[in-house]
Order: C-alpha cells, then sequence, then structure tokens
C-alpha cells in the first residue's frame, strides 16, 4: 500500500457542518466534535471530477479542512470554493498561511514512528486517517488562533504605552472591546478546538487511543494549549488591572467634583451672610 498524503489548512474560526450536510442529503446531525467526512460520489459531486477511493475531504466545525490523497490544487481551490458559499468570509487567498503537509507510510517497522513530516507504522489501520487528520487539524487550527493571541498583544501593549507617558484614563468601549478580543480568542480554543477532547474511535479501540495519544503528545498539543491558556490568564489580569485602575480615576474624579461642590456651595453660604450676595 503507497503512502497517503494529507493536507491541513486553517481557513476560519468556525464551519457550520449541518448546513453543508444539509446540502449534500447528510441526515446526520453533527456534533462539535465530529469531522464531515466527504468522499465517493458526494466528493465528485463538489469537486465535478473523478476521485479515486482513497481520498477524503474532512471538514471540522473549528475552522479546518484536512485533504486526504489530494495533491492537485484545483480539487483544493474547488473545495474551498464550495465552503465559501457555506462560510463567507474565507478568504481564498490566505489559503497557505495556516497548513500543514504529512504523510502516513506503511514501512517494516515493528513500532509507530513519528517524524515532522511523516509517520510509519506496521500495518494500516482503518482508524489511521482521521486520527491523523484530527490531529493535523488541531495543531494548524492552533497556529492560528496563536497569531490570534500576538494581535491582541499588540493592542494590549499600545494601551500600556500610553500608561507610561501618563495617560492613565480608559475609556469603557476600549476595554469592552480588548476583552471580548480576549474571551473570542478563550472560546475559540476551548469551545472549537477541544484540544482536550478525544474522537470517539479512542474510546472503541485501546490501539486507536495508544496511537493518537502518541501523535498528540508529538505534536505537542496539549503544551501549546497550556501556554495559550497561561498567556490569556496574563491577558486577563492585565486587563483587571487596566478596569481597576480607569474604575479608580472615575471615583477620585467624582470626588473631586463634589469637594469643588461644596467648597463653591460654603462661598456663596459665606457671601451671602457677608451681604455681598442677595
Amino acid at each position: 500500500m503507497k503512502a497517503s498524503t494529507f493536507k491541513a489548512i486553517a481557513i476560519t474560526n468556525e464551519i457550520d457542518l449541518n448546513k453543508i450536510a444539509t446540502h449534500c442529503g447528510i441526515p446526520k446531525k453533527y456534533t462539535w466534535e465530529q469531522p464531515l467526512i466527504l468522499k465517493g460520489d458526494l466528493l465528485r459531486s463538489i469537486l465535478y471530477k473523478d476521485v479515486g477511493e482513497a481520498q477524503q475531504v474532512l471538514v471540522f466545525s473549528f475552522g479546518t479542512v484536512v485533504f486526504i490523497n489530494h495533491t492537485n490544487e484545483h480539487e483544493i481551490t474547488g473545495m474551498m470554493k464550495y465552503l465559501k458559499t457555506f462560510e463567507p468570509e474565507i478568504d481564498l487567498h490566505q489559503l497557505d498561511r495556516f497548513a500543514d503537509d504529512y504523510s502516513l507510510n506503511i514501512g517494516d517497522t515493528e513500532s509507530i514512528e513519528l517524524t515532522d513530516e511523516f509517520v510509519v507504522v506496521p500495518s494500516y489501520e482503518e482508524y489511521y486517517p482521521e486520527l491523523i487528520s484530527t490531529v493535523l487539524a488541531k495543531s494548524v487550527a492552533l497556529e492560528k488562533i496563536e497569531e490570534q493571541l500576538g494581535k491582541i498583544q499588540d493592542s494590549l501593549e499600545s494601551m500600556i504605552d500610553r500608561l507610561e507617558r501618563g495617560k492613565l484614563s480608559v475609556g469603557n468601549k476600549e476595554l469592552a472591546r480588548a476583552t471580548a478580543k480576549i474571551v473570542r480568542h478563550e472560546y475559540n480554543t476551548l469551545a472549537y478546538v477541544m484540544i482536550l477532547d478525544k474522537p470517539d474511535l479512542t474510546w472503541t479501540s485501546s490501539s486507536a487511543n495508544e496511537f493518537y495519544e502518541k501523535m498528540l503528545e508529538f505534536f505537542e498539543l496539549n503544551d501549546r494549549y497550556k501556554v495559550l491558556k497561561s498567556k490569556t490568564d496574563i491577558l486577563y489580569h492585565i486587563m483587571d488591572g487596566f478596569s481597576s485602575m480607569s474604575h479608580s480615576i472615575r471615583g477620585l474624579f467624582v470626588e473631586w467634583i463634589i469637594v469643588i461642590l461644596i467648597v463653591i456651595e460654603v462661598i456663596l453660604t459665606l457671601l451671602s451672610m457677608a451681604g455681598i450676595l442677595p
């Protein structure tokens, strides 16, 4: 059996699998942890060309698509154009921005051998394509999220620069927008990529679970998730500091207004008692 190739591309934050399934006439109701697998006649009808039995496309709800044994760029572009009809925000000019290539090889080995570019296994198992696709999909999705986190950090850095220049006030709208970006980032990481969730296959097969755990560890998904979570917690801590400072400044401003009003009232009373004011 020849090697199987995989190409994972992160194209957006979310893909509604049920809309695609309905359009394809698939009665199944998809949950977030299940990929939509397109192959055979269904894949032929989408790409308008003949495809081999080993060719598949796996679409994940967290915005990643994995192509198995598709080396033709026109096939990849054709599938992305099809998905864009359901998710208009997909940028067809940025398809290689968050992408990874991998391959599955059957070799003369007694154990599974993992590298950055391929995995070698003693014999083929039916669960290999889906599990490899799942790990690759999560890996490129994390890469996309890591860049988004960097942009959030850059925006907070500009607020810190203003503090260093002595500009202490931060508007409520600005705080709300910054906090919303952090919440959205964490939501994309926890709810959509679901690093901690395992595919259903791993619960029914111990060998599938062992292979998935090895792939997970090799791609350092859990470690990358922990780093993202730690950075997110730091961002929340920074936002708490901004919020507390902003509220303190507003409270101090109100207190000064009250003091000024009291002083004005005292002055008016004294002037009235002195007969200067009626």
